[in-house]
């Protein structure tokens, strides 16, 4: 018996299993499609810039504000997989200000990306779920990338979290529309990740260091969530291990959601 220590494997849960992960160029995307990668599956990744995908993974580029490239997209990826078990619909962008902030044309933007991707994306792939759903059921899956902006009133985030709003709405209506078919529909709902996007806005701060402070401390574990650990609460959505498991938000926020801590003394 050896002595030394060991690296623990990750489980090939999704072995024989064919993804789809949109957004995937970066940020949870690229983190969901390198775990996806390393429990078995096969992934593509279909983004404007797929040049940042994990090692190992398809890359079909395409821009979710078009319902043809999807189409194609999604095509292009099912030949290359061979088959399709799970999709995720990660693909989205930010927007910051109130209400009044944003202009008509913005507003069309957001949303065209973060809730209309996902329904030309769900729209070309439904097909091919279905297929495999008959075959395997339990292990098909849709799974959106959501946001605590869905369920909490976050600052300076009204026309972001209208999108992601819309987009816990159309999750449960999917689950239900599809339920029978075999076909699961779950979101995560990320609280202030550490992603590209943040990075941006934090560099565009007045104090950089000052803002990434607060965004620190308004989540009860006093940190912003990471990539890897909204990526595992995807990846255990899409797995065979959550075959029970639809119409569900999994929120990956710090507690700040659920949380009220008294102020630190």
């Amino acid at each position: 018996m050896s002595t030394g220590a060991q690296t623990a494997r990750p489980p090939a849960d999704f072995a024989g299993m064919g993804a789809l992960v949109t957004g995937g160029g970066s940020g949870i995307g690229a983190a969901t499609a390198a775990l996806l990668l390393a429990r078995g599956a096969r992934v593509a990744v279909l983004d404007r810039d797929p040049s940042g995908a994990p090692e190992g993974a398809i890359p079909v580029k395409a821009d979710v504000t078009s319902d043809a490239a999807v189409r194609a997209a999604v095509a292009e990826a099912v030949g290359e997989l061979g088959t399709l078990h799970a999709v995720v619909g990660n693909a989205g962008i930010g927007a910051v200000g109130t209400v009044e902030d944003n202009d008509d044309a913005e507003w069309s933007r957001v949303l065209e990306v973060n809730v209309m991707g996902l329904v030309r994306t769900a729209r070309a792939a439904l097909p091919h779920l279905r297929r495999t759903a008959a075959d395997q059921p339990g292990r098909v899956s849709l799974t959106h990338t959501c946001s605590i902006a869905a369920t909490a009133g976050l600052p300076q985030r009204a026309l972001y979290s209208a999108s992601k709003g819309a987009v816990l709405s159309l999750t449960l209506a999917m689950a239900a529309d599809h339920v029978r078919e075999g076909i699961r529909v779950n979101c995560v709902n990320p609280g202030t990740a550490d992603t590209p996007w943040v990075g941006r806005l934090l560099d565009r701060a007045d104090d950089p260091a000052a803002e990434r402070a607060a965004l620190n401390a308004r989540q009860p574990m006093g940190r912003m969530v990471a990539s890897d650990e909204v990526a595992a609460a995807i990846a255990y959505l899409a797995s065979p291990a959550a075959s029970g498991i639809t119409g569900t938000a999994l929120a990956v926020d710090g507690g700040m959601q659920g949380l009220r801590l008294r102020p630190a003394t």
